[in-house]
């Protein structure tokens, strides 16, 4: 399964990157522990829009879509064990 790196991790070893040229694209990506092509195509990416493209795990359009889906599924659970709960109370209650 692919991993998922948050836009400032990116940034970072962009930077890190540029701050190491001397250590080679490929030193500079196995100090940071992601593949020689991912750190190219970052760097690739910032070059060529000015930005980074960080959508998360999930595919969710930004870092508030994630967080509210993430609240949600945490509403859904404390529902679900609020639900069991109150079962438990009303069989041990008789």
């Amino acid at each position: 399964m692919a991993k998922h790196y948050d836009k400032q991790f990116k940034l970072d070893a962009v930077q890190y990157y540029h701050d190491y040229k001397n250590l080679g694209l490929r030193g500079c990506a196995t100090n940071l522990g992601i593949s020689q092509q991912t750190l190219s195509r970052w760097q690739k990416e910032l070059r060529e829009t000015g930005d980074i493209e960080s959508r998360g795990s999930g595919n969710y359009a930004s870092d508030e879509t994630k967080e509210i889906a993430r609240l949600k599924r945490e509403l859904r659970d404390a529902q679900d064990a609020l639900e069991v709960l109150k079962k438990a109370i009303n069989i041990l209650g008789k």
